[in-house]
């Protein structure tokens, strides 16, 4: 079986305050710029550099901790960049795990998002293009 290359791309967490979060990891990674960002169902921005991302959605303090639909506080979910989704979906839904979330197919990328055994979801995004600004689009 050939290893994937894989990272780390992006954490998603729920806050209390979008400005002092960004205030924290501006501070700690002072690089980061503000990649994108709306307000459809709740205000939420991607804090990062051309290849890894905060995701830092606005939440309230007195959001709990069982509700898992990105409006509570604490991480989210953990995204990884993978060579092959299929493959990895294959395997984890071989050995008994569940998706979250439908797979999306985009013009840019696929994603898959499944649930570990303590009820984390994990990310698996595999990009359809090497172009920065194509990967990072926010339109399609």
């Amino acid at each position: 079986m050939k290893t994937q290359k894989i990272y780390l791309e992006h954490a998603n967490i729920t806050v209390s305050n979008i400005e002092k979060s960004v205030d924290f990891f501006q501070t700690a990674f002072p690089h980061f710029v503000i990649r994108g960002g709306g307000n459809e169902t709740r205000e939420w921005i991607h804090l990062g550099d051309a290849s890894t991302y905060i995701a830092i959605n606005q939440g309230t303090p007195e959001q709990v901790h069982e509700n898992k639909n990105m409006d509570r506080l604490g991480i989210n979910h953990i995204g990884f960049v993978v060579e092959n989704v299929n493959e990895i979906a294959e395997r984890l839904l071989v050995k008994g795990y569940k998706r979250d979330y439908p797979k999306q197919i985009e013009k840019f990328r696929i994603r898959d998002y499944f649930i570990d055994s303590d009820g984390n979801e994990f990310e698996f995004v595999q990009y359809l293009s090497n172009k920065t600004e194509e990967k990072n689009s926010y339109t399609d």
